[in-house]
């Protein structure tokens, strides 16, 4: 009895001295914020979790999603006996021990086991495979957690295996239900700019918010206080840089016009601003991808492929370390040769299709690979250019409406100007 009685004050005040986080880590699925996508009414982790009905799964997603607390819901909600281990500390010999406990509860109790990996991609490929025999044959269900793209860091056989659920970065409003909830159980209160300064900087992530709030509480002299903006920028170490509606796009503006206008410098100035106030790295990268094609094009090809990779690592490697990438992304378009070319012939292709009649496909240039084509004269004059010792044959690919439109007219920037040769080549070799 009385070791119940001491069991019961520590874990007491295990819970009272546990940081805000984890004191608000929900109990139910009802409680959780965020992931409607999955844990909504009808949501299919919420009907695998309601219903016991658990198959490996990998929950991928950034820092402070959620992923642990789906564990321990799942902990919470199932008749199987749930194991935890972290990929930093564990290793083979921790999971052949797991293994070994679940076959043991099986053949005895006929129980099934659960077992949370949590950094999963911690794991290297043979300690993955130390599992994967447990998960073919039913023995072990695995959660995972990762914050790193799975298709990189799972092996293929256990991903296979596994449902995977992506959790997204909490939205403004989930973040602003958490930081409601934190002020109440610490019986706070705070300022709008405060409140609006921690959820800009916590960038989707509910732990770094609810950490935050629970530092500027702690300055502004705890319960029955009132976070100020200054202790919200102390508790994050962090000035409050934020934009309204109006100033986001203007601020986007002169960072195109910026790259557009060939200076690098001005781009990492308005890419630093963005990246401060709390702008969606994902938006800025987009806007890198487009600028690419829309006022690169084809004076430098390999623009594309910088600005792409740029956006890809937002993904894969996630801020902070992702600005390096932007960062050299801003700065190969700023200084790569430009033209709008590919822009104005898209626009005059499609002006075309819009304002003009839509000729027939030319007869030579028809499927003749279905049965009976041929007879309707389907590919006949048909050309084909490898053939020609040239690796190319004048004729005409367009419908006889349009064949004098000119829709692409390479300048003399950069790449471009290859281009123009090679095609003004072509022509000349066309008339003769």
């Amino acid at each position: 009895m009385g070791e119940d009685l001491f069991g019961a004050a520590l874990q007491e005040r295990l819970r009272r001295q546990a940081p805000l986080a984890a004191r608000l880590r929900p109990a139910s699925l009802d409680e959780v914020v965020g992931q409607e996508h999955l844990l909504g009414p009808g949501g299919p982790l919420r009907r695998l979790i309601e219903a016991d009905r658990m198959s490996s799964v990998i929950l991928w997603g950034p820092p402070g999603t959620g992923k642990t607390t789906l564990a321990k819901l799942i902990a919470a909600s199932t008749e199987r006996s749930f194991e935890t281990l972290s990929a930093v500390t564990a290793g083979v010999k921790d999971v052949r021990e797991v293994v070994a406990r679940a076959k043991t509860r099986l053949g005895e109790q006929g129980q099934g086991t659960i077992l949370f990996l949590d950094e999963v991609h911690r794991f290297n490929k043979s300690q993955q495979d130390a599992f994967l025999p447990s998960v073919e044959e039913g023995l072990l269900v695995l959660v995972g957690a990762t914050t790193e793209n799975p298709y990189f860091e799972v092996n293929a056989p256990l991903l296979s295996r596994s449902s995977l659920f992506r959790l997204h970065p909490l939205t403004p409003d989930n973040i602003r239900e958490l930081l409601g909830r934190g002020l109440a159980t610490e019986k706070a209160e705070a300022d709008d700019e405060a409140i609006a300064h921690l959820v800009d900087r916590a960038d989707g992530d509910a732990r770094v918010a609810l950490n935050a709030l629970e530092v500027a509480i702690a300055l502004a002299g705890g319960a029955g206080s009132t976070v100020t903006l200054a202790e919200a920028e102390a508790a994050l170490d962090a000035r409050a840089l934020r934009y309204e509606r109006d100033e986001h796009y203007d601020i986007v503006s002169a960072f195109i016009k910026s790259v557009r206008g060939s200076d690098p410098d001005a781009g990492l100035y308005w890419l630093a601003r963005m990246l401060e106030a709390g702008e969606d790295a994902r938006f800025i990268a987009r806007r890198l991808v487009i600028l690419a094609s829309e006022d690169v094009g084809m004076a430098d090809p390999m623009s594309l492929l910088v600005a792409d990779a740029a956006a890809r690592a937002v993904e894969f490697v996630g801020l902070p370390e992702a600005q390096l990438n932007l960062a050299h992304a801003v700065i190969h378009l700023a200084t790569a040769p430009k033209s709008n070319r590919v822009t104005a012939a898209l626009g005059g292709a499609q002006g075309d299709v819009r304002e003009r009649p839509a000729g027939e496909v030319p007869m030579h240039l028809r499927s003749s690979a279905y049965f009976g084509a041929k007879k309707l004269g389907h590919g006949t004059g048909y050309e084909y250019p490898h053939e020609d010792p040239r690796g190319w044959v004048p004729q005409e690919y367009r419908p006889p409406e349009l064949a004098d439109r000119v829709y692409y007219e390479p300048s003399d920037h950069g790449f471009e100007r290859e281009i123009a040769e090679r095609m003004r080549a072509r022509e000349d070799r066309a008339q003769t």
